[in-house]
Parts: C-alpha cells; sequence; structure tokens
C-alpha cells in the first residue's frame, strides 16, 4: 500500500456514508501507518472498523466545519481585520505566500498555470506580557501592563486549484495525523527486552519520516524527502520489522493503541474558536475600546498540547512577487 495516497476522493467521504472500499482502505491504511504485524493480530479488521469509522467520521465534520475560503490579496488586506492581525502588512503577507516552498512547489508543478489556488495557513499563536505607554483620559502613562499577540511560522497546507480539492487533502491530513499520534503512543510504550528496543527504535524511524511526509500538521523542512524517497525508507523499516517477527501478545497490545485513538479521535485532535480584540499593533484591548478589531479564528489542537491558529484561504497567484533565482540574490547582495 502506497501510504502517500489519499484514502478519500470525490465525494465519497461524505460523514456516515462511505463506500466498502473507502472503509477497507482507511483499516489498511489504519495498520500500514502504524505497525504492519497488528495483520497477525486474529480479528484484527473486525476491532478497527468501528473505531476507523468514528475517526473518518470526525475529520470530515472536523474540516468540512472550517469556514469558507477567505479571499487573499493585498486588496483584501485592507479589508479583513484577520489578515491584519496574522501578516504585518500586505506586502509581507505576499513575500511570506510567495516564499512558502509548499505552494512553490505546487505552482511549480501540478498548479502551473492556476488563477487561483486554495490552501491551508498555519500560524503559531505567541501572547507576549510586557510594559509600554498608554494614552489615558489624554494623559501619557507608562509602564503600563500589555499583552502582545504576536503570529509566526506561517506556512501553508495542501494547496490546490480548488476548495474542493484542499478539504479533500486536509480530511487525509487530519485522518494521518491521528494515526502518527497512535504510533506515538505505540513508540512510547516501555520496553526492556533487546529486540524491542530495536522494535521501538525503528518505529520512532517511522513515525519521523512520517511526519516529514505530511502525516501531521507541523512544518516540514526544506529539505524534506519527496514520498517516492519517503516510500522507499518506509518499505526498508516495515522489512527490518518484519524481521524481529510476530510478538501475538505485543501486537494486540499495539492494537488496542490504535483502536483507543481512533475510537476516541475527538480527544486527540480538536478545533476551537479563538475570539481576538486587538489594536493595529496587536495589542489586546477591552471589546469596548475604540481602537480594537474584533478578530475571530480557528485553532487547532492535539493531545500533545500543540496549537496552531488555522484560515482557509484563496489566493491569485498574479498576486504574488515574482521568484528571484540564485544568481540575482547573489548579485544583489555582493554588489
Amino acid at each position: 500500500m502506497k501510504l502517500f495516497n489519499s484514502i478519500f476522493g470525490h465525494a465519497d467521504e461524505t460523514r456516515g456514508r462511505y463506500p466498502e472500499w473507502l472503509i477497507e482502505s482507511a483499516i489498511d491504511r489504519a495498520v500500514e501507518g502504524t505497525d504492519p504485524r497488528i495483520k497477525f493480530v486474529s480479528g484484527y479488521r473486525k476491532r478497527l472498523r468501528p473505531a476507523v469509522i468514528r475517526s473518518m467520521d470526525h475529520v470530515v465534520a472536523l474540516v468540512d466545519a472550517f469556514p469558507e475560503a477567505v479571499p487573499i490579496g493585498r486588496a483584501e488586506y485592507s479589508e479583513d481585520p484577520r489578515l491584519g492581525a496574522l501578516f504585518a502588512s500586505a506586502d509581507s503577507m505576499l513575500d511570506t505566500l510567495g516564499r512558502d516552498k509548499a505552494l512553490r512547489d505546487y505552482l511549480g508543478g501540478p498548479g502551473v498555470g492556476s488563477p487561483c489556488v486554495t490552501t491551508l495557513i498555519m500560524v503559531d499563536r505567541v501572547d507576549r506580557r510586557g510594559l509600554g505607554s498608554e494614552l489615558v483620559d489624554d494623559r501619557l502613562q507608562r509602564e503600563v501592563a500589555q499583552i502582545r499577540v504576536s503570529f509566526s511560522a506561517h506556512r501553508l497546507l495542501d494547496p490546490t486549484d480548488s476548495e474542493q480539492e484542499t478539504r479533500r487533502h486536509l480530511k487525509r491530513r487530519a485522518f494521518d495525523h491521528l494515526l502518527s499520534l497512535a504510533l506515538r503512543h505505540i513508540s512510547e510504550s516501555q520496553v526492556e527486552r533487546a529486540d524491542l528496543v530495536r522494535q521501538r527504535d525503528l518505529l520512532y524511524r517511522k513515525l519521523s519520516a512520517l511526519e516529514e511526509g505530511g502525516w501531521s500538521f507541523e512544518p516540514v523542512g526544506d529539505h524534506a524527502l519527496d514520498p517516492s524517497a519517503l516510500q522507499v525508507e518506509l518499505d526498508g523499516i516495515t522489512q527490518q520489522l518484519d524481521a524481529l517477527g510476530p510478538d501475538t501478545g505485543l501486537l494486540a497490545t499495539h492494537l488496542d493503541l490504535v483502536t483507543e485513538v481512533l475510537d476516541n479521535p475527538q480527544k486527540h485532535l480538536w478545533t476551537d474558536g479563538v475570539e481576538l480584540y486587538l489594536d493595529a499593533m496587536n495589542l489586546l484591548r477591552h471589546p469596548q475600546d475604540p481602537s480594537a478589531r474584533h478578530i475571530q479564528l480557528q485553532e487547532i489542537q492535539n493531545e500533545r498540547g500543540r496549537k496552531a491558529i488555522i484560515l482557509l484561504v484563496s489566493l491569485r497567484p498574479r498576486d504574488l512577487p515574482p521568484r528571484e533565482d540564485l544568481i540575482s540574490a547573489a548579485e544583489r547582495y555582493l554588489y
């Protein structure tokens, strides 16, 4: 099974109404994406089936609840307070989007010539407390306690030429993220025997490879392997795991761990609404403050405490600054 293929497709992901082939594919993916030796446990498919369906329902509902994609561009920046909060200026916004690796790869490959691209923006939010100056009753007061909200580590996920297709990819990503959490539970289980230590190390390697391949909502480095190279690495890890042989007692425990995550997906991955009142400097303000902008965002969270602000957007590639080749960049800095 190719782990980088999507289990969701077209209109087949309607919540609660899945074709049999899709359910079977999702069960296969749950096994291959965690510990493939689970298939040696008698009745594993029957055990996984209701949990897999519950997770499919969860990720479909989760992504379908994302608001409609927000148009993003120079004109929209001054009109939408969310964009003004997430980016320092219209120029920096377009520059950040244009430098994103996922978007560059898409526009240089399957998205060549696309007039419009839908993608999910993810950013990290940090609240910093400090002291600053405030104008109170026409008098300048110093050392006033303030909270400044900053947004950093902007990245784009799953750019495509249609909102429906991007949502489909995000459903796959959310399902895969649940599997990566289950795999982490397996990897972190206590072991003592030498052969099990070797197994744990292999599972950690697999987890790292899957996260590099987009099985999470974490940022991926610029030097990440492409899916074909990752598939080769994963195949090698699977062969080494198979060589350790099946330990049905241990594998039954692994099946329990996977089932627990997939049976309770809402405990492991969810979204919350975020309501902020920020001024032009991204300082938190009282809702009645005339300088406050009312900003409503969504935040995605997982069981490990990882959080990120998310915003589904629609952009026009023609609005992005032209890419600078390496030679031009070198000349600009050297001369």
